[in-house]
């Protein structure tokens, strides 16, 4: 029987991590610290586990590979996207990500489009986002060396509920004190430009990939990244509003104060992320609605049909 797949997910203890993931969003994994968690992933380095029903302890990889009617007749043979929550304590490293046609012949990965809806982030808190002028290679590579990379990249304040589309070839970096949702291509590529000169757990300096990251970054001063007004619509029930829209996915922020329905049909699957509150989900297959709470994250397979939320939450929506 098809019905909503409540996922575990898969922690990352990557040196810059916090512990919010824990103490704010439910997150019951044992690794310190707790920097990353794959909500929704069938990427082999996080795969996500089903928590309920039939097929309580499968990975969705393994459901996928065997229903791949569930991911929708308009998207491909796998699950194009990866939903995660990161906590940055410390500043992550300042990295960039190819895209997908040099990622498949260098990497045999997909490339990276991704984008980030802030949950929290604490006062003076900022991101980077791409370079305040136009770089040379030179100068990149010299920057790195002396470790002055700091003075050439754009450095953006950042608040609660902001959004931020980071495709291909931009140079980016979380900053210290900001929680995310992160919606991405389904990727693990990264290239490290600068990471501080920390040592990792071995005890080296962590690698750097500087010459794959001067050969898909875009070294021109970035566009003016100020995000539209959002276009709120109102509902009874629920107000709703997309942050993101790509050829990777689509991106929905939405405030459900009492209930609101929507339909998963044979085009695509759905995800919702819980990033507040509580609720539930009834289809017209279930007999009781799946619970849900801050930190769920739940897969609605393809042609799942008409399914109605309720609670009082706020929930990312996400589909292709």
């Amino acid at each position: 029987m098809m019905e909503p797949l409540l996922l575990n997910p898969t922690g990352k203890d990557y040196l810059w991590g916090g512990e919010r993931l824990k103490t704010e969003y439910r997150k019951d994994i044992h690794i310190t610290p707790l920097a990353e968690t794959w909500e929704c992933s069938i990427h082999p380095d996080g795969p996500s586990v089903v928590a309920n029903g039939e097929y309580s302890g499968k990975t969705l990889m393994e459901l996928l590979q065997k229903n791949p009617r569930w991911l929708g007749n308009k998207v491909g043979k796998e699950l194009p996207i990866l939903v995660k929550f990161i906590d940055a304590e410390k500043d992550l490293s300042v990295q960039v990500h190819p895209n997908d046609e040099y990622a498949r012949k260098y990497e045999r990965q997909n490339g990276k489009t991704e984008m980030w809806y802030v949950l929290d982030a604490k006062p003076g808190a900022e991101l980077v986002y791409g370079f305040a002028h136009d770089i040379t290679p030179y100068q990149l590579r010299s920057a790195v060396q002396a470790g002055d990379l700091s003075k050439h990249l754009q450095k953006v304040k950042v608040k609660k509920g902001d959004t931020f589309f980071i495709p291909p070839g931009t140079v980016h970096a979380i900053g210290a004190g900001i929680l995310v949702a992160e919606i991405q291509e389904n990727s693990n590529v990264t290239y490290r430009v600068y990471d501080y000169d920390r040592i990792g757990k071995d005890g080296k300096k962590r690698e750097l990939h500087i010459e794959k990251a001067i050969e898909v970054a875009n070294l021109k001063a970035s566009d003016d990244i100020k995000q539209a007004p959002k276009f709120i619509r109102y509902y009874p029930g629920c107000s709703r509003e997309i942050l993101c829209r790509c050829k990777y996915f689509e991106v929905e922020r939405i405030q459900v104060s009492m209930g609101f329905s929507f339909s998963v049909t044979d085009d695509s699957y759905q995800v919702l992320l819980c990033i507040d509150g509580f609720g539930g989900i009834e289809t017209n297959s279930s007999r009781r609605p799946l619970r849900f709470a801050k930190g769920d994250c739940v897969f609605l397979p393809a042609s799942l049909g008409r399914c109605h939320v309720l609670g009082n939450a706020t929930v990312i929506k996400v589909r292709n």
